[in-house]
């Protein structure tokens, strides 16, 4: 009971949440929204949100990049920083742009993936990932 009302953790409780975080938002990431626009491409390739102003469908190419790619990097832990700064780049862009005007119900999907992507990217992966096993 002393440990449950504790301040201080151990380091692989760190390192298991830190594993937690990253398996977590990332496959859902990548499944629920990257293999999404993936499949159905050639549905969003013209009418895809396009904050940028580069075209609909380099947009659409942008995000899944972000949310295949960097999501599967982001799960493994490998180049994690990288891939956790892409999605919050583009976590903040959906919760500032595409769903601007709109309800906070809305916005709260990509505020929880940023807040989640953003932890990640300011403590790192965690000893379990590619990351921490090659000691970046």
């Amino acid at each position: 009971m002393k440990k449950f009302f504790s301040t201080q953790y151990s380091e692989g409780a760190f390192n298991v949440a830190s594993l937690l975080l990253r398996l977590t938002f990332g496959l859902l990431m990548c499944i629920n929204h990257g293999f999404d626009k993936l499949q159905h491409f050639g549905k969003y390739e013209y009418t895809f949100f396009d904050p940028a102003h580069i075209g609909h469908r380099w947009s659409l190419v942008i995000v899944i990049f972000s949310e295949v790619f960097c999501a599967l990097l982001f799960v493994l832990g490998l180049f994690t920083r990288f891939a956790a700064l892409v999605l919050v780049i583009e976590m903040a862009v959906a919760a500032a742009l595409v769903h601007k005007g709109q309800s906070l119900s809305a916005h709260e999907p990509a505020l929880m993936y940023l807040t989640a992507f953003f932890a990640v990217l300011l403590v790192g992966p965690g000893r379990f990932s590619v990351d921490g096993a090659m000691g970046k």
